[in-house]
């Protein structure tokens, strides 16, 4: 793996925004947005407690985690579209650089894109709602990895499932968070699920992460087990995902699927 295809992968993308600065809008708004309305909604919850219990931490805290591990899916999966979109993907693959190569600067340009909304969240989160989330220690450290490599995993199958399916399939890669949401117990424990969904929610890294984060803002010590669970399950996940984006790129290159990209997209 050379460097210089990957550098060239992520200026391209950095020519786009300088190109185009209306493309950070959403990248700020939305996570603005949601830091606003759960910010609010955890004082509120505060005002009516009868039990002294602060709700910021624990909601606005699981609000800023989980719109990372979106922002980080989000940002592999356009970075790819943007190729799609604007009928470039054939291009790329007709220069001398490999689908690693192309994977790791789609990758990096996720890391770029989505330190901005995490920036916006951060200072939006403690200025305002007073939210110090320094406080979580060395897990915090745990908890980002843990969600930022669960990111890239479901970046990298959204992105085989359009090569796959074709570039009209992109909008089945929007829901996904919101679908994964509820196994992955943002916002409550593990406990509230029925049995099925607990099933798949030991097979979500993040539901290991949500559980720590909330072990840890309680006062206990940061669970370990769990946290080490998390990790192995989220590098699993990213080798399988690499093992089938590879899988599918090879068989969209010999059955000729890579055409659609031109045919559709000039459509």
């Amino acid at each position: 793996m050379k460097l210089r295809p990957v550098a060239g992968v992520v200026l391209r993308q950095v020519y786009l925004l300088r190109g185009s600065p209306v493309r950070l809008v959403p990248m700020v708004t939305w996570v603005a947005i949601d830091i606003v309305l759960w910010g609010f909604m955890s004082r509120y919850l505060n005002s009516i407690s009868g039990h002294g219990m602060n709700f910021v931490p624990t909601l606005l805290g699981a609000v800023l985690l989980w719109d990372f591990c979106t922002r980080i899916m989000q940002g592999v999966s356009t970075a790819f579209l943007e190729d799609v979109w604007s009928r470039n993907f054939l291009n790329l693959f007709a220069s001398p650089l490999s689908i690693a190569e192309y994977v790791l600067g789609l990758i990096l340009t996720s890391i770029l894109t989505s330190a901005l909304g995490l920036v916006v969240m951060l200072l939006l989160a403690t200025l305002v709602f007073g939210l110090d989330f320094l406080s979580m220690g060395a897990a915090l450290a745990a908890f980002l990895a843990i969600l930022f490599t669960f990111g890239v995993t479901l970046g990298i199958l959204g992105t085989a499932i359009v090569l796959r399916l074709g570039p009209a399939s992109e909008w089945l890669l929007w829901p996904i968070p919101a679908m994964l949401a509820p196994f992955a117990a943002v916002f409550y424990p593990l406990s509230t699920l029925p049995h099925w969904m607990r099933i798949v929610a030991h097979c979500l890294p993040p539901a290991y992460v949500f559980e720590g984060m909330r072990a840890v803002l309680a006062g206990r010590p940061a669970p370990l087990e769990l946290l080490g669970t998390g990790a192995l399950l989220a590098v699993t996940g990213l080798l399988v995902s690499a093992w089938i984006y590879a899988r599918v790129y090879r068989h969209a290159v010999r059955s000729g699927l890579l055409a659609r990209y031109s045919a559709e997209g000039a459509g």
